[in-house]
């Protein structure tokens, strides 16, 4: 990793958020209050949001906090990969902004990082789920079709909760909804992935931004154009360093 100044932070957590101005000031103190001893920042990408939440965020004044604004909804992709370019950590956090993810996580989930130079990637994996049982059902269809064609050994990649590497992150093949896809994706680039079990909370101010139906139509292209690239990815080469001798010495 790149050296740090003591200004520098280890870790940036990335928050995309639309429409949560009633959730994301207390999730901002929350994770100000929490485990992490590292160095950190927040940066909260308000994407598009309509309530009022580039003000709430405003309204906090949390000296580490950075906000980025989009004029008009882009997804949680594009909101993800628009925090990941102002960054400055090494490490990148993500989260929800509906509160949903409990902080509480957040030194687990970056532990594996800090332990293990080929972990490109750790995965928060729920334990239990707020939802109801059709998003459930549908869920648990498509995590069984994706890893059966991925083979990403990642139970639940919808998870908001996920830690990585900034700088492998950015050469990641970018496409909307990608951020389903982030294990197989770092995969497909050699590195490990590792695991951490998380506990969502339930929603108390908001509403989901996704449906059932709008998840199964978009995922399935999405799924198979990933497939499609793993199956492209050529096989990585160790990197060695070589001495030439100097001739006529």
């Amino acid at each position: 990793m790149e050296a740090r100044t003591p200004q520098r932070p280890a870790i940036s957590i990335i928050i995309p958020a639309k429409d949560e101005a009633g959730s994301i000031a207390d999730l901002l103190e929350e994770i100000n209050a929490g485990p992490l001893t590292e160095p950190f920042e927040i940066v909260v990408v308000d994407d598009g949001s309509t309530d009022g939440t580039a003000g709430a965020v405003r309204a906090a004044g949390l000296a580490n906090v950075r906000l980025v604004t989009h004029p008009f909804s882009g997804g949680k992709s594009r909101a993800i990969r628009a925090g990941a370019r102002v960054a400055s950590g090494d490490i990148l956090v993500t989260m929800d902004g509906d509160g949903q993810n409990d902080p509480r996580y957040l030194a687990d989930l970056v532990a594996p990082l800090f332990a293990d130079p080929t972990v490109g990637i750790v995965a928060g994996q729920r334990l239990r789920r707020h939802d109801g049982w059709r998003k459930k059902l549908v869920s648990k269809i498509a995590n069984r079709m994706r890893r059966a064609l991925l083979a990403d050994d990642t139970r639940d990649t919808a998870c908001g909760l996920k830690a990585m590497r900034r700088d492998p992150y950015l050469t990641l093949p970018f496409f909307d909804n990608n951020h389903r896809f982030y294990p197989a994706l770092f995969m497909r680039e050699g590195w490990g992935i590792a695991h951490v079990d998380v506990a969502d909370r339930p929603r108390t101010t908001g509403a989901s931004k996704y449906g059932v139906l709008d998840r199964a139509l978009v995922g399935l292209p999405d799924l198979l154009g990933v497939w499609w690239l793993r199956r492209r990815a050529a096989r990585r080469p160790e990197a060695t360093e070589v001495i030439l001798e100097r001739v006529n010495e």
